[in-house]
């Protein structure tokens, strides 16, 4: 073994040299996510409890979707704090830190391992839910279109119908109607009218056209002149080009809302998580301070 001998030093055994303190204790981080977690779970039950007494259906005395919201929003950002902040109170102490910034950091790691192990659980339940569901309806879709397929030619086997025949048949019931307005039923130039009123909104040449055989119809279905027939479209029309341009408007003012709901959301959550971080490296500093007194 060999000795390490300076001027005005006693002999150091090198073998003996005592190894530096670790710094960083994922042992105690995975004990402050598990405490965090669990927190976070009695307080939300705990919450929901107190939700489901606040609804009083009978008496009417049930709070509104916007305040209810609001409660539940700040009652999650409250257990956030709590949870995160035992969280990281719980990290330091067990690490034994007794640097600030050492706390600072196992109180973080705590955040961001909570966070992730959260989103992550969130996703992987929800998308196993939805992709099975997804998937029991397909395959019950699938089975029914080749039950039915298969159904079909025995159904009419038994009623002593030839395929062709009921083929035929069905052809008929889908035939166009007359191209001559007058020779229509009533529901056929219906029928016709619906289906040249794509061709009516998109405008243009094709437009021009559909209106006319809308006209044309009109006037042979209910027996007035052309000009007169023309008048009334025209003002369907008019009334038909209203109705769209209201409908689009309140999809756009729907989505704005939407949009700017969704964007208030995003902010208010960010704040949340940030609050969150900022708790629980309060509860670590607070660790580390107390073990330094």
């Amino acid at each position: 073994m060999s000795i390490t001998t300076e001027p005005g030093f006693a002999p150091v055994h090198e073998a003996r040299l005592p190894k530096s303190p670790t710094r960083f204790s994922w042992g105690a981080i995975f004990a402050g996510v598990v405490l965090a977690i669990a927190v976070q779970l009695v307080l939300g039950i705990l919450g929901t409890g107190i939700g489901l007494t606040l609804v009083d259906p009978v008496e009417g005395t049930t709070p509104g979707a916007a305040g209810f919201g609001i409660g539940a929003g700040l009652y999650w950002l409250i257990t956030t704090i709590l949870a995160l902040g035992v969280g990281g109170y719980a990290a330091a102490g067990l690490a034994g830190v007794r640097d600030r910034f050492d706390g600072l950091a196992h109180g973080l790691v705590v955040w961001g391992v909570t966070l992730i192990l959260t989103l992550y659980l969130l996703t992987s339940a929800v998308g196993g839910i939805i992709g099975g569901a997804f998937r029991t309806v397909g395959s019950v879709a699938s089975a029914a279109g080749t039950g039915i397929s298969a159904a079909a030619p025995k159904v009419a086997n038994v009623a002593d119908i030839d395929v062709t025949d009921v083929r035929a048949e069905a052809s008929q019931y889908l035939s166009d109607a007359p191209s001559d307005p007058a020779l229509m039923t009533p529901e056929q130039a219906q029928k016709e009218i619906a289906k040249e009123l794509p061709a009516l909104a998109r405008g243009g040449e094709e437009g021009a056209q559909a209106e006319g055989r809308i006209v044309d119809i009109v006037a042979a279905q209910r027996k007035i002149s052309r000009p007169e027939a023309q008048a009334q479209v025209s003002r369907a029309k008019a009334q038909f080009v209203q109705t769209k341009n209201q409908a689009i408007a309140t999809a756009k003012s729907t989505a704005d809302k939407a949009a700017g709901a969704a964007a208030g959301t995003s902010f208010m959550v960010v704040f949340a998580l940030l609050v969150g971080a900022a708790a629980a490296g309060a509860g670590a500093i607070a660790a580390t301070r107390r073990r330094r007194v």
